[in-house]
């Protein structure tokens, strides 16, 4: 399950590093005129809007539900989450792409390179923090058990996931950044500084594809994995008054809001009423175990008592 208060001080803790770092490469920027210093203040200043958008994301889908939305407005998260995908590939990028060719056609020599090594190391530190923040998060909504990778590709919560690709996408594009730096002042060729302003729009564009995926998914509707499922479906065998079912229905709506629907054929001996509190033991049940739950729509069958009913 995905820890709001935890992905909450990720993204704040995000905007705060960035605001600072964005500021201080862009100075470095202007007075050393490095392309790869410029696009690595591009780069910030993107990430402190989409965790911006991110926060505001996280505080539309916990709206409580209207006549217009009754499932709620869980998923107004994933929907800022693919807005975040995109503004990285467009702007993070593309402009990172687009100064780094510039650089290369019209190249100008760095000048007073200690400027960019010392913004660079300060920004390390703080994307270091945010980075470490980010990754608690994940952890704290993930199985102990599971690896980094699987991670990423198994949460549900986009202000989690994209805030770690984001400063992971930071801590690597800034030592691209110093690289370009170190081996264009080194030898005095300017090709470096603009080849490492590409390569980090190459690097956020491959964030960008990675989260767009991601947020589609959620977006057109992912269903719980297969253990979950599997555990769904055994809770439910394990009532005593269930004859059989059939495999459940689930889909995530945000990141603690799963939907599930199940069809469920109890024992012929009940009676109507007998079914309905069989239906709410059976809820009770699930939700014990896994509370991410909000919505259970059962279709309760009893052949012998009973038309098949819808119950939630």
């Amino acid at each position: 399950m995905s820890d709001a208060n935890a992905s909450k001080i990720s993204l704040y803790g995000g905007v705060a590093a960035n605001v600072a770092i964005a500021i201080s490469k862009f100075v470095a920027a202007y007075f050393t005129g490095s392309s790869a210093m410029l696009s690595e203040g591009i780069h910030s200043l993107v990430d402190t809007g989409n965790s911006g958008l991110l926060l505001y994301g996280t505080a539309q889908s916990q709206r409580p539900p209207d006549a217009e939305h009754p499932f709620g407005h869980s998923k107004e998260l994933y929907f800022w989450g693919l807005i975040v995908a995109v503004l990285i590939f467009a702007i993070g990028g593309g402009m990172s792409f687009y100064e780094g060719i510039k650089h290369i056609q019209h190249p100008e020599p760095i000048e007073d390179a200690g400027w960019n090594y010392v913004v660079l190391g300060i920004s390390f530190l703080f994307e270091g923090i945010a980075f470490y923040l980010s990754v608690k998060a994940l952890l704290a909504q993930a199985d102990a058990n599971v690896g980094f990778v699987k991670m990423l590709r198994t949460s549900k919560d986009p202000a989690v996931f994209a805030s770690v690709m984001e400063n992971l996408a930071a801590l690597v594009g800034l030592a691209l950044a110093g690289l370009g730096v170190f081996l264009g002042h080194l030898l005095n060729n300017p090709y470096f500084d603009g080849g490492a302003s590409i390569a980090i729009g190459l690097l956020l564009m491959l964030v960008a594809m990675f989260l767009v995926g991601r947020t589609k998914g959620l977006l057109v509707g992912t269903g719980v994995d297969a253990a979950t499922l599997a555990n769904l479906e055994r809770i439910a065998r394990d009532q005593p008054q269930v004859r059989n079912i059939r495999s459940p229905l689930t889909m995530y709506l945000g990141p603690n809001d799963v939907m599930l629907a199940l069809d469920v054929d109890f024992a012929d001996n009940l009676t109507s009423s007998e079914v309905a509190t069989a239906v709410e033991r059976l809820q009770d049940a699930i939700r014990v175990e896994h509370p991410e739950v909000k919505r259970i729509f059962i279709e309760a069958k009893n052949l012998a008592n009973a038309a098949p009913v819808g119950i939630k």
